[in-house]
């Protein structure tokens, strides 16, 4: 099936999110979409998808023009999209979500959930996702809720299949499995529209790179073009994709944790005794795939989460005894995974977010109220520093792109003095050009002599930024890891990813060896991903 989109253009009040956009799937292609966060990239596949209407332009099947009154019309046309944002009913099951819009009917119209079970699990066996077809959504760490989205595209027979971030909770492995499927799917005619942040992997399956900024196509670029080319293409500047720092010089350990236990109300084990220290003036990352118990240990650090058993003391100060807001006044800072839900308040202005932690104190209070003057003078000198990019601190951050709100959560938490930066998922679904920002605040801080805990899923970012590296899987740390060896070469990624995946420090060693040789025989261009395509050809040789 060829896609054509001819002109398409998407206003929102004075914003012009796409303007006139031409693109072209071809059948059995494999087509990356690239830009920067608030580029234009998913406004357009919503209209591919038929949740926006076009103010402008039209869309071509098969060189026949359609037009698209929901989702269901562009299911029923061979379209099926992974959303970033999830489109999941929170208190249906796993398989009942599956299910809903084709819903497998028996006799009499009874519908057939064993029918939607099997097809969960099949698909789940095949990429390693491990979800229980009947556990409810509302439940599921925000990972498995992304992998059951990734399942109901790909339980549909879809002809063209748009991807948006599908990679960003999957190991290595699991995403070099991914990348095989879609190859697969390539190869029998399926179209795919893959939208992802990581260059690395749209050098491995694309055909074509289309690049879009401020809502325009600014060109097209080649899977053989370099990282840096396509980042520069991206955001209309040179970009630097590795993150400069002088090695870490650690002090005595600041944070300290023993014996940590975090137990759900069904008595489920999230946090299962684990003990690490975090060092004033390093890194320590926080690796593993979502859903292993990172969120809670951050949640218990903060204090939204009551641990079950352990202590954790920030120098002599024992935090699990203290409240949440008492945890912040005492220097930690706090940056969480879900900054739309938990970091910001969407209704409040830019200037009013920057003062979420300290709204109460001197020199932003004066009584009991807020001293406007103050307030504003802070939310300007703060988002110049941290080139926030906005019309004004006193619109409301609803208003900003995710990569610019993200800027506002951490210039709150990084701008009073800090005893600890706590950080979870900090560059999530932010482009190449906000990801170097955020990089280099964190070893700002870390050179301030500050401790920093980074909890992440992205295994570029922690071996970019960590200093240690301490690896979680199923609410323990399988194991903790120098960054650099002690002869100065990196620690494998391979080995994290298996590690990841639960496998001991040792096994994970002697499989990474294997991995990297099979990757060897399938790279072309030595960046360490398999290349789909040449694999394809030479099978059909």
């Amino acid at each position: 099936m060829k896609l054509e989109l001819q002109g398409i253009t998407k206003v929102f009040g004075s914003l012009v999110a796409n303007d006139h956009i031409d693109l072209v799937v071809e059948p059995g292609e494999i087509h990356a979409l690239l830009g920067e966060n608030g580029a234009g990239k998913s406004t357009l596949m919503n209209v591919l998808y038929g949740l926006y209407d076009p103010d402008d332009g039209q869309i071509l099947v098969d060189g026949e023009p359609v037009r698209f009154k929901g989702p269901g019309d562009a299911v029923a046309a061979g379209i099926g999209m992974v959303h970033q944002h999830f489109m999941l009913v929170p208190v249906f099951t796993v398989a009942e979500s599956v299910a809903l819009g084709y819903e497998p009917a028996g006799p009499g119209g009874v519908l057939r959930l064993d029918e939607a079970r099997r097809r969960v699990t099949e698909i789940s066996d095949r990429f390693g996702f491990h979800v229980d077809p009947d556990a409810v959504v509302e439940d599921l760490p925000v990972g498995v809720q992304q992998r059951v989205e990734i399942i109901k595209a790909l339980s549909r027979d879809a002809h063209v299949l748009i991807l948006d971030e599908p990679t960003a909770v999957l190991t290595p492995q699991e995403t070099d499995e991914l990348i095989g499927i879609m190859g697969e799917l390539k190869a029998a005619g399926t179209s795919i529209v893959f939208i992802t942040h990581k260059l690395r992997e749209v050098r491995a399956v694309a055909d074509r790179i289309t690049v879009i900024r401020r809502g325009k196509v600014v060109g097209e670029a080649s899977p053989s073009s370099t990282e840096t080319e396509l980042a520069s293409l991206m955001v209309g500047r040179s970009v630097s994709l590795t993150v400069d720092k002088p090695p870490a010089d650690p002090g005595e350990a600041a944070f300290q944790v023993r014996d940590l236990s975090v137990v759900s109300g069904n008595g489920t084990v999230l946090v299962d005794d684990i003990s690490f220290d975090v060092r004033a003036g390093e890194i320590l990352c926080i690796a593993g795939v979502q859903g292993n118990g990172q969120t809670e240990l951050a949640e218990v650090i903060l204090g939204l989460e009551e641990a079950d058993a352990g202590t954790m003391t920030l120098g002599e100060e024992d935090l699990l005894v203290r409240s949440v807001k008492k945890r912040l006044h005492s220097g930690l800072g706090f940056v969480p995974e879900d900054r739309s839900t938990d970091g910001v308040v969407p209704s409040f202005s830019i200037a009013e977010n920057l003062v979420l932690d300290v709204y109460d104190t001197a020199p932003f209070a004066r009584g009991v109220s807020m001293d406007p003057a103050t307030v504003t003078a802070n939310a300007e000198h703060r988002t110049e520093e941290f080139d926030v990019r906005l019309t004004s601190v006193q619109d409301p951050i609803s208003t900003l792109s995710g990569g610019n709100a993200q800027k506002v959560v951490l210039a709150r938490e990084m701008s009073r003095p800090l005893r600890l930066l706590v950080a979870s998922q900090p560059t999530r679904g932010l482009d190449v050009g906000s990801i170097e920002f955020v990089h280099k605040r964190m070893v700002a801080e870390r050179d301030n002599g500050t401790p920093v805990l980074i909890v992440s899923t992205e295994l570029d970012e922690v071996m970019a930024l960590a200093d240690r590296v301490a690896v979680m899987y199923r609410g323990r740390i399988v194991g903790i890891l120098d960054a650099v060896e002690e002869d100065g070469t990196p620690v494998s990624r391979d080995v994290l990813g298996l590690m990841m995946a639960g496998v001991p420090v040792d096994e994970a060693q002697r499989q990474a060896s294997e991995h990297r040789s099979a990757l060897a025989r399938a790279d072309l261009d030595g960046d360490g991903i398999p290349d789909v395509q040449q694999q394809s050809r030479e099978e059909q040789e």
